[in-house]
């Protein structure tokens, strides 16, 4: 049998694992996403680098948290559509992966087309602590 969290131990869970990520970066990328996060990236396009505030998210509600204001990247490093992101710290270590899209997604963007050297704007990042 699997353990299973409390709402109150996922939060905690969620909590650290957000800290982590204060001053950090979301980096979107285009193609596919790796099987971890501790594989690297391949061909994969880095496209934009928006930033997390410090701290990165509001405090953790039944395991769930919501980043908040994420800084918009100014200056996007290439053209191209974004399906998922890596979550880094603000020295670059990986945290997470996620899923990037206009809606249902960990990651939102009012869209996933993203032009080079154009603004790119987050509109929430969301963080789920699994309770099983």
């Amino acid at each position: 049998m699997a353990i299973t969290l409390s709402a109150a131990a996922a939060s905690a869970g969620a909590d650290a694992l957000c800290a982590l990520l204060n001053g950090g970066h979301v980096r979107l990328y285009d193609g596919a996403r790796p099987i971890t996060v501790d594989t690297a990236i391949t061909t994969q396009v880095l496209l934009a680098s928006p930033t997390f505030a410090n701290p990165a998210f509001a405090a953790a509600v039944s395991g769930v948290a919501t980043a908040n204001a994420v800084v918009s990247d100014t200056d996007a490093a290439a053209s191209g559509t974004s399906t998922w992101f890596r979550a880094v710290t603000s020295g670059g270590a990986s945290v997470c992966d996620g899923s990037v899209g206009t809606a249902d997604a960990d990651c939102i963007l009012s869209s996933v087309s993203i032009t080079a050297h154009g603004t790119v704007a987050i509109s929430s990042v969301v963080y789920r602590q699994p309770l099983s």
